[in-house]
């Protein structure tokens, strides 16, 4: 029998706890030296807090020695200290009983002579987050606010804010936001400053959806004096506290351009800080501040190039990423100013791939005349990329640049010799690409043709150019020898092919080419139609079916709906609308810019305030009115489904529905096979009228119509002309608005409502202001945080000195917008009330 092994006294490291055993003889130990008075005793328990700490890290439970670590917490040592607050704040909240056991040494610590066990203390009592124990929390926040020690001050400001979520009643009840106000603007520490305005943009925030009080006292931290204040300290302000007083700055609306300048030259040396997000803080103030100065704007543009590409090239590649994100926002407003700075954005050996299709993204969009060949050279070379998606990107890239210049030449040179290179993935975008191409230079058609009709269909796997060369074969069958006959192929092939938009292409091409060449697509095109009645796939399904319905009814007619005469596009569309565009660039300096698409697209709902978005981010709804708003997924199917059928067919649908019968089903004509669909003594479009078929009627033909949007609408009358007309230019300034508002008489007051669109757009107020301008209203003062705002309008009568002023204090909770309206002529008033409820109501629907 092999001899026992005796256990150790105790184990080998304190990373390595044994499991429950541990947790018991740590109790006992913790028990034996909390009334120890030993010289070493302090150390023998930073030993054993250090194994307790280790076993709390390990997922082991230590709760069971909560009383006595509490016992042990009367100490000197920090470094035991802070362990032991560390086990308090990670038990308290799951144990709140035990909780209880932590106040008093906690308030005893909160009154200690060492400013570092001050701040812990109070720390540690803020983190606890029992409500039970509101109570003990306040006089020591209030107490440590007024703390000599800026380090203790530092922790209280926080702890406000962590006692407003805690109990928002206590907070408020005992007045911290009014003394942390009072702290943020006579504080000689910057550290302390900058908490002081984070806790209270936090609480006033939260408490203005319930106070009105709250929501002025926001306004005043967009006032002048405050931010003149934190931005004349911005350099005693750390990385951090820079980037949140820079924000602040960002909201602040300037009374005239002297204010504007004179924020500027205070953050002009911030362009050239060693930290990213300071310079983007800083561009981000600057760009807001002189949005309205159009010379400026673009002065602005130029002084932010070099501070920005400083950046892409310093710093990690995340940074670099980050920076050439916004990079990208700034380009689409503004190509022009980097376009000789194209070299910057060049691909290099070390960038990761994501950091690489930023910079192709760049290269597209800087692309010019001037530097069109440069850019397309070095993007010719990524093509062989050892990379594949880059490789795909680049060759992309071409092409986009070759759609938006005027001389193509060389560019369309380029792509067809990628057309040579015997790699599939090469040869598949290129095919993409040269697709597009002839859609906006026909001209191109004979010498891209004699290239691509060298390219067998067989060497091609990617669905994506299979479908492109397929196009190219019905769209150019007359200058192609061979089409008809490698359609033919590719139809005999059907069952092997499990792409459905190659299969989709392949039947609107065979239509194509047999309306240009029909004695020898005879046959390719009734087994085509054939094959396409009994796909299993949907569209492919209905596709076909509409093909033969159309033969049926009238070639002509199919060939002028397959293959009608075709202007050249002058403009692809692009993927962002201008007004989500506007609204990434109005969040500038956030994730937004980086996912390229607005915060509430991507935040979760308990961050969206007030509004519910819909999973398809195309219905916006307010409160209870999101039910009434939404159309169920299953109606929208419903009504899809019946778009499929000919009136007559919905007719008879219906009468088989209402007698229970069964669903039928489509199945291929039988004459669609044979060789009697078209007969070589007759014209091939006449052959294909089906005299034994069904005729339809002038309803069923309205309803094809209606089906291709080619149905004859009513044309709407046109709108009354507005009563009031309105200056576009209109000049007052804030003085004079001033005093009109004190001398004039209210003429109107009253409540409109918001669409659900326009409430959320609300999360910018810039866009309002904006919306407003163009409808000749301008705004001279605004302020407010969610969900109340509040604008200050004027705009003047056309022909006259007459001026009408509005205060709008818009609720984003409800919807709603109480309107105060005065001016000068009181009997134009209900006139400018309606206009500017019309355009109010316009608000975020375009």
């Amino acid at each position: 029998m092999a001899p026992t092994v005796p256990s150790a006294a105790k184990s080998a490291s304190p990373s390595q706890p044994s499991g429950k055993s541990e947790v018991a003889d740590l109790k006992q130990q913790l028990r034996q030296l909390a009334g120890s008075r030993a010289s070493d005793a302090d150390d023998q328990r930073r030993d054993v807090f250090k194994r307790v700490i280790s076993c709390m890290t390990a997922g082991i439970d230590v709760s069971a020695a909560f009383g006595e670590m509490v016992l042990c917490s009367a100490t000197s040592d920090v470094v035991t200290k802070k362990m032991c607050y560390l086990y308090v704040g990670a038990h308290a909240r799951a144990h709140p009983d035990l909780a209880l056991l932590t106040i008093n040494f906690l308030q005893r610590d909160c009154r200690d002579q060492d400013p570092t066990i001050r701040g812990l203390a109070l720390r540690s009592l803020c983190s606890l987050r029992v409500p039970n124990l509101v109570e003990y929390l306040v006089t020591p926040l209030t107490t440590g606010l007024k703390d000599p020690s800026a380090y203790v001050r530092m922790i209280a400001a926080v702890g406000a804010a962590k006692l407003y979520h805690i109990s928002a009643t206590a907070c408020i009840d005992a007045d911290l936001p009014a003394s942390l106000k009072a702290l943020m603007l006579s504080d000689p520490d910057a550290q302390v400053v900058a908490n002081c305005l984070h806790s209270l943009q936090e609480i006033w925030t939260l408490e203005a959806a319930n106070s009105e009080a709250a929501a002025r006292e926001i306004e005043t931290l967009y006032s002048k004096p405050v931010v003149f204040y934190l931005l004349n300290k911005i350099k005693e302000f750390s990385e951090w506290a820079q980037c949140l007083v820079l924000e602040l700055a960002s909201k602040f609306l300037p009374s005239d351009n002297n204010e504007i300048f004179d924020i500027m030259n205070l953050l002009e040396d911030r362009l050239q800080h060693a930290n990213g997000a300071v310079v983007l803080s800083t561009i981000k103030v600057f760009l807001h501040l002189t949005m309205s100065m159009t010379d400026v704007h673009q002065q602005v543009y130029e002084r932010i190039k070099a501070p920005l590409l400083t950046l892409v090239g310093a710093g990690s590649p995340e940074q670099s990423y980050a920076v050439l994100c916004h990079l990208h926002l700034l380009v689409m407003r503004a190509p022009m100013l980097f376009s000789s700075d194209y070299k910057s954005f060049y691909c290099q050996f070390s960038d990761p791939s994501y950091v690489k299709k930023l910079k192709l993204e760049m290269l597209t969009a800087i692309a010019n005349e001037s530097n069109t060949y440069e850019i397309v050279t070095e993007l010719c070379e990524y093509a062989g990329n050892v990379d594949v998606p880059i490789a795909r990107e680049s060759i992309r890239a071409v092409g986009k640049i070759a759609l938006q210049q005027y001389d193509v030449n060389a560019i369309v040179d380029r792509l067809l010799q990628f057309l040579e290179m015997d790699k599939d993935y090469v040869t598949a975008e290129t095919l993409v690409l040269v697709k597009d191409l002839l859609r906006k230079y026909p001209q191109w058609s004979h010498d891209c043709i004699a290239v691509v009709g060298n390219i067998s269909s067989k060497n091609i796997q990617e669905p994506k150019g299979k479908a492109a060369l397929i196009w190219m074969l019905g769209e150019y069958s007359q200058d192609m020898h061979d089409a008809p006959y490698v359609l033919e192929s590719l139809v005999e092939n059907w069952d092997e092919e499990h792409s459905p938009e190659v299969r989709l292409h392949l039947l609107t091409a065979v239509m194509k080419c047999f309306f240009k060449r029909p004695p020898e697509t005879q046959k390719a095109l009734g087994a085509t139609l054939a094959a396409g009645l009994s796909d299993t796939h949907q569209d492919v399904h209905d596709r076909a079916l509409f093909y033969y319905r159309l033969l049926q009814y009238d070639p002509a007619v199919a060939e002028r709906v397959v293959n009608p005469p075709k202007q050249a596009v002058s403009v692809f569309a692009d993927t962002q609308s201008s007004e989500m565009k506007d609204r990434i660039f109005d969040e500038f300096n956030s994730l937004s810019v980086v996912y390229q698409k607005p915060s509430y697209m991507f935040t979760d709902k308990e961050h969206r305030g007030p509004f519910e978005y819909s999973e398809d981010l195309t219905n916006l709804a307010v409160g209870t009115e999101a039910q009434e708003n939404v159309i169920s997924a299953q109606r929208y199917q419903e009504n899809d489904n019946d778009l499929l059928l000919s009136t007559s067919d919905k007719e008879d649908d219906g009468t088989r529905a209402s007698n229970g019968s069964a669903t039928s089903t489509y199945n291929a004509p039988s004459d669609l096979i044979g060789s009697s669909l078209i007969s070589s003594q007759t014209p091939a479009e006449t052959s294909l009228i089906n005299t034994g078929g069904p005729t339809y009627s002038s309803q069923s033909n309205f309803s094809l119509d209606d089906l291709l949007g080619l149905g004859v609408t009513e044309t709407p009358a046109p709108p009354p002309p507005p009563a009031l007309t309105l200056n576009s230019k209109p000049v007052l300034d804030p003085g004079t608005f001033q005093r009109k508002w004190g001398q004039l008489a209210l003429a109107l007051t009253q409540e409109c409502s918001l669409s659900p669109q326009g409430a959320a757009s609300l999360m910018n107020p810039q866009s309002l202001i904006r919306h407003m301008q163009s409808n000749y209203i301008q705004c001279i003062a605004s302020g407010g945080q969610p969900p109340n705002y509040k604008f200050f309008f004027y705009a003047q009568k056309d022909g006259a000195t007459a001026f009408f002023l509005v205060e709008c204090i818009v609720n984003t909770a409800s919807a709603k917008a109480q309107l105060k309206i005065k001016a000068d002529d009181g009997a134009a008033a209900e006139a400018f009330s309606t206009l500017f409820q019309s355009a109010l109501s316009k608000f975020g629907l375009s």
